[in-house]
Parts: C-alpha cells; sequence; structure tokens
C-alpha cells in the first residue's frame, strides 16, 4: 500500500502535462510488472483524428519514449489504425484481449475537455481484480489531476490555454531547437521546422460589445475559439490573451507556409456569420521565434506587425519580417538580453 501511496504522491506532484503522463507510466510499470505500458492521446480534428503516443515504457528501460508534439499528422496511426482502442474509448469500459503470448488490457482516459485517450497495459497473463481496480483506481486520481490542470490551464470561455501557460510552452518550444553554432544570438531559429508567434485581434469589437451587449460578445470570443481550432492543426498552440487578443504558436518550415496558416484563419473568419452580429475580421500578425528569444520579446514583434495592419485597413495578415524589410520598421536596440520596463 506505502508503494501506491508514493506513487500517487509523485502524480499528483507535478503541473506539467508531460511529466504526469510519464509519471503515470513509470507507476504502472512498477506496480504491475508489464511487457510495456503506454498513453495514447487522440489527436486531430473529427474525421482526420490520429493517436499520438503520449508516453511508453518497455520492461527493462528506465527512460520512458513518447512521440514529439511537433510529430505531423501524417507519421501518426489514424484512429482506425487501432479499433480495439477505438472500442474502448467509444464504451468506456476496460478492454481485454489476448495477442500472441501477451494480453492487452486498454483503459479509457477521457481527460483535457474534448480529448480523449487510452491507457495499454501489455502482460504475460491477464490482469486480476485486483489490479484492474488498482488501474482504475489510480486513473481517477489521473483524471481529477488532469481536471484540476484544466481549470488552471485554459480560458474558462473558449478552453483555449490560458496566458499564464504562455511563457512555459514558449520556452519549451525554443528549448527543443537544437544549438546552432556559430551563429549570433536572436538570429532565426533553424535545425528543421522554425517557430512563428502569431497575434490576433478582433476588429471593432469594442463596437460589437456596444451595439450587441457584453454576451453577444463572449459568443463571438466563443465561436472565434472554435474557429480557431479548426484552422490550425492539432499541434499548433492556441491561447486566449484576454479581452479580443488571441495568440498563435506554430511550426512551419519557412514564411510563407506560416503566412498561409494564419491567412487560413483570416479568411475562415471573415466568411463566417455570427450570431446577431453578423461578420467580423481579424486583423493578424506575425513573427519568426529566434534564437535567445524571450516571451515578451517575440510577442512584442508581432503586436508591432497587428498595430500596422489595423492602421492600414485591418482584416490582414502581415509578417513583422516583411516590415523590416520594406523599412516600415526598424530592429529596435536591446541592451544584451535585458529587458527594462
Amino acid at each position: 500500500m506505502s508503494e501506491v501511496v508514493n506513487h500517487l504522491a509523485d502524480l499528483t506532484g507535478f503541473r506539467d502535462r508531460d511529466l504526469v503522463d510519464v509519471t503515470l507510466v513509470s507507476a504502472f510499470r512498477d506496480l504491475l510488472q508489464p511487457q510495456s505500458v503506454a498513453i495514447y492521446r487522440l489527436v486531430g480534428e473529427a474525421n482526420t483524428q490520429c493517436w499520438l503516443t503520449r508516453a511508453r515504457l518497455r520492461a527493462g528501460e528506465s527512460t520512458p519514449s513518447a512521440d514529439s508534439a511537433w510529430t505531423d499528422a501524417a507519421d501518426l496511426p489514424a484512429r482506425d489504425a487501432l479499433p480495439h482502442h477505438q472500442r474502448c474509448l467509444l464504451e468506456q469500459q476496460p478492454v481485454c484481449l489476448r495477442q500472441g503470448r501477451s494480453t492487452l488490457t486498454l483503459f479509457a482516459l477521457a481527460t483535457e475537455g474534448d480529448a480523449a485517450g487510452v491507457l495499454e497495459v501489455r502482460t504475460a497473463k491477464a490482469l486480476s481484480a485486483a489490479q484492474r481496480s488498482l488501474v482504475s483506481s489510480i486513473l481517477r486520481v489521473y483524471r481529477n489531476l488532469q481536471s484540476l490542470l484544466d481549470y488552471s490551464e485554459r480560458d474558462t470561455l473558449t478552453g483555449l490555454l490560458n496566458r499564464k501557460t504562455f511563457d512555459d510552452s514558449f520556452l519549451r518550444m525554443t528549448s527543443q531547437e537544437p544549438a546552432v553554432s556559430g551563429r549570433p544570438a536572436g538570429a532565426p531559429m533553424r535545425g528543421g521546422a522554425a517557430a512563428w508567434l502569431g497575434v490576433v485581434d478582433i476588429d471593432h469589437f469594442k463596437l460589437v460589445n456596444d451595439r450587441h451587449g457584453h454576451l453577444i460578445g463572449d459568443e463571438v470570443l466563443l465561436l472565434l475559439g472554435r474557429l480557431m481550432r479548426s484552422s490550425f492543426r492539432y499541434q499548433d498552440q492556441l491561447y486566449r490573451f484576454g479581452g479580443e487578443e488571441f495568440v498563435v504558436l506554430l511550426r512551419a518550415d519557412e514564411a510563407g507556409q506560416a503566412l498561409a496558416a494564419y491567412e487560413r484563419l483570416r479568411r475562415n473568419v471573415a466568411a463566417y456569420v455570427f450570431p446577431r452580429v453578423g461578420h467580423v475580421s481579424v486583423s493578424i500578425g506575425f513573427t519568426e521565434v529566434r534564437i535567445g528569444d524571450s516571451p515578451a520579446g517575440a510577442f512584442e514583434r508581432a503586436d508591432k506587425a497587428v498595430y500596422h495592419a489595423k492602421d492600414n485597413g485591418r482584416d490582414q495578415v502581415v509578417h513583422y519580417g516583411d516590415l523590416l524589410t520594406d523599412g516600415v520598421l526598424a530592429e529596435e536596440a536591446h541592451l544584451g538580453d535585458v529587458e527594462l520596463f
């Protein structure tokens, strides 16, 4: 019993979802001695969902493995590729089946709002009733912890990530970039797809609130959050910073691809008819995330591009780099890495 309590203490001691999932599979490895244990999460839109491995630990391994959060959906198993996992989700009941010399037991995970996943435990023999009960009890704690994380990390109106999660996500993203020797600080990031930060601002949103009231304004914000989810990929990180301001972190090989992604959102918003309001538009500014960037520094550049969009007609996407190239803006000098407020 003390071993179980220790694992529960470890599990609830983290506020990072990656570490929580790693801790969970490590706990089940120690408690059940399985051949392998893994957590799969369904990602993507309903018609193109696929399975992302959040954490996997095999017998004899000391460090869990996982798919990168930036793995392209085309490289992941489609939802139908794992029919037993799909059945477990649909029935919300454990699924047990014999596969060769091992037994596969699946447990449904329903967390993170609309997100869903499956815990997969592979053992030489079928789990006993006591073992299945133990797994179910620990998963109840896991689900409760995920709900608390949702409450602290997500905007209550739109369900998007909130402002206070942005800095950690930004730094985690940039820390995954390999070091590039011989490249000065502040140069664009390389070594794979670059990171791009976009700021999205609803045009004339104050008029929406003044004319239709704040309840209708909130509905516009809620619907914009849904349009953002449908306009971007599962791995793109979407935030509501407050009011009518939103932020998108994504990866793309070059500026043209990032522009196309942000432009897709602008078009989708412009074409949508909002109840009681009709058509609204958004102004978007974006910038490439640079080596050594701070969250505030990258946001400031994208925000300047947004202001340029608003001052020049609104309902458009503006790349900060283009403003520098065209001489519209000049790069400001900073004293080292220190930002003064």
